[in-house]
């Protein structure tokens, strides 16, 4: 039998830089240097005789081959990490770890109240929450190395069940002095001089927009672009522009800064779901979350 030569924080530092896309990032996430980071990566690819990244000066991406890796090696570790808290608090009778992926949004609306119930009654499960881009959320549940997410896409996808819980729609953030801001609806027409900002081209956000806008004569003029909505709401606060956003982005308790308008003609929706992988069967403490999850959502959505 081959032995590999490679160790356990070589498979650490392998799925950081993967779920970064960043020797940087990951290094800081690991708190040791670049070029200790980098060694470790060459050698657990001179170990298996396989490059898993590809690297150049402005970006690090995957291989073919890098991508199942990961996918076994998240398997490995998540399994590792479970049995040895199994064994050193088997007195205290922990029962495993339920993990869900969700767009950002919903861990600020919808996971909260859950949770809290949720830890309440099992307070010795341990949740793990992958707040992640839409794409990302989908990926993490098609590759197992999330439980379910919380996602607006994944319905068109024959590998994934999409369960619907909420219809949002998207509103217009400003400035709580912009002179826009008192309106209880505006128009896109109403709005096509103002200053956009909005999310990259591969949002998935984005593509609900130019998808609901092809018919539009007169789209609004983008003049900055950001990856993450978050950061679009930095910048609308700063005063440098307004956004169409998701309407739960903006944050109910949190509006004093930023507010948003509901944008009509057309108005533009996106639905939320639920998303589990076809014919895999939930461990029971994941089933339990998903289902105090999918009637706490339904309440919502009927509240709402």
């Amino acid at each position: 039998m081959v032995r590999i030569n490679y160790d356990l924080h070589d498979l650490q530092a392998f799925v950081a830089v993967a779920e970064r896309n960043s020797f940087r990032q990951a290094a800081a996430d690991l708190f040791i240097s670049q070029p200790a980071l980098s060694r470790r990566i060459d050698k657990l690819e001179e170990a298996l005789g396989v490059k898993l990244f590809e690297r150049t000066t402005r970006r690090v991406q995957l291989t073919n081959v890098g991508q199942a890796f990961l996918v076994n090696v998240r398997d490995a570790l998540n399994g590792l990490e479970d049995a040895v808290l199994g064994v050193a608090d088997l007195a205290a009778h922990r029962t495993g770890t339920v993990t869900l992926a969700c767009v950002p949004s919903a861990v600020w609306h919808f996971l909260p109240e859950v949770l809290q119930r949720f830890t309440a009654q099992f307070p010795k499960i341990r949740v793990r929450v992958h707040d992640e881009s839409a794409q990302d959320v989908l990926n993490l549940v098609l590759t197992g190395a999330a439980d379910f997410g919380i996602c607006f896409t994944g319905a068109e996808n024959p590998e994934i069940h999409f369960q619907p819980i909420y219809v949002e729609s998207y509103v217009l953030a400003m400035r709580h002095d912009h002179p826009l801001a008192r309106r209880k609806k505006l128009s896109w027409k109403d709005t096509v001089d103002e200053r956009y900002i909005s999310v990259a081209k591969s949002s998935g956000n984005r593509s609900v927009l130019d998808a609901a806008l092809a018919g539009v004569e007169k789209h609004p003029w983008i003049s900055c672009e950001i990856n993450h909505v978050s950061g679009i709401l930095a910048l609308v606060e700063s005063g440098l522009g307004v956004a169409a956003v998701p309407g739960l982005s903006i944050l109910a308790g949190r509006q004093g800064a930023v507010v948003g308008v509901p944008l009509v003609n057309p108005a533009v929706k996106r639905t939320l779901g639920l998303i589990t992988r076809h014919h895999h069967a939930m461990p029971p403490a994941s089933r339990t979350l998903f289902d105090m999850l999918s009637r706490s959502i339904t309440k919502l959505s009927r509240k709402a």
